[in-house]
């Protein structure tokens, strides 16, 4: 799945188009390594999401095209 993809479905983002804009910005960091939109994750795949106000950090559990809101959260484990 892209990263893009995954940080709407998720619900990190509120937007893919944001989700978009903060990749190509270098906002986003997987493994370590700032990514583009089109990246492809992977379970296990730990992303660092650069926030004005602080840093998100989480480990991707499950790929899931679509979720409800309740279950976005199970996608992902939060790190820091």
């Amino acid at each position: 799945m892209r990263l893009d993809k995954f940080l709407k479905v998720a619900r990190i983002l509120k937007r893919r188009t944001i989700a978009n804009e903060a990749c190509s910005t270098g906002k986003i960091e997987v493994n370590g390594r700032v990514a583009k939109p089109s990246y492809k994750l992977s379970v296990g795949d730990v992303v660092a999401v650069h926030f004005a106000s602080g840093k998100l950090v989480f480990e991707v559990l499950m790929l899931k095209e679509t979720v409800k809101k309740e279950e976005s959260q199970l996608l992902y484990r939060v790190i820091q």
